[in-house]
């Protein structure tokens, strides 16, 4: 069995925390697979594919209050899992949520995504 590089597994992950922080729906894409699976965590479907997730993140963008903190990032095999806590603009106004994120990444992509609130 061959090693993995953590930081080349954790690169992805970084750069799309970037371009989510930036809301640069450009610079987000790349790192998500085309067949990508975006789940709330444990098993419900949020987005198949990359194009259903550039959809739901186009929305989200549009959010002028929107940010990503690292809390805790843990790198395991080719699985990331992050702590966060993030700024949103909901309808009721300026507030944040703790999220935590599991990104499985192969050949330099997400291949699934879950998230679950705190």
């Amino acid at each position: 069995m061959g090693t993995i590089d953590r930081a080349e597994i954790e690169l992805p992950v970084q750069r799309q925390l970037e371009a989510y922080n930036a809301r640069d729906i450009e610079a987000f894409m790349p790192w998500w697979a085309d067949d990508c699976q975006y789940y709330a965590f444990p098993s419900t479907l949020l987005a198949g594919g990359a194009v259903e997730i550039r959809e739901r993140h186009i929305e989200r963008f549009k959010e002028p209050d929107l940010h990503g903190t690292v809390l805790t990032r843990i790198v395991v095999g080719n699985v990331v899992i992050d702590h966060e806590t993030v700024a949103r603009t909901f309808p009721e106004g300026k507030g944040e949520v703790d999220v935590v994120c599991i990104y499985e990444v192969e050949n330099g992509k997400f291949k699934i995504s879950e998230q679950r609130h705190l």
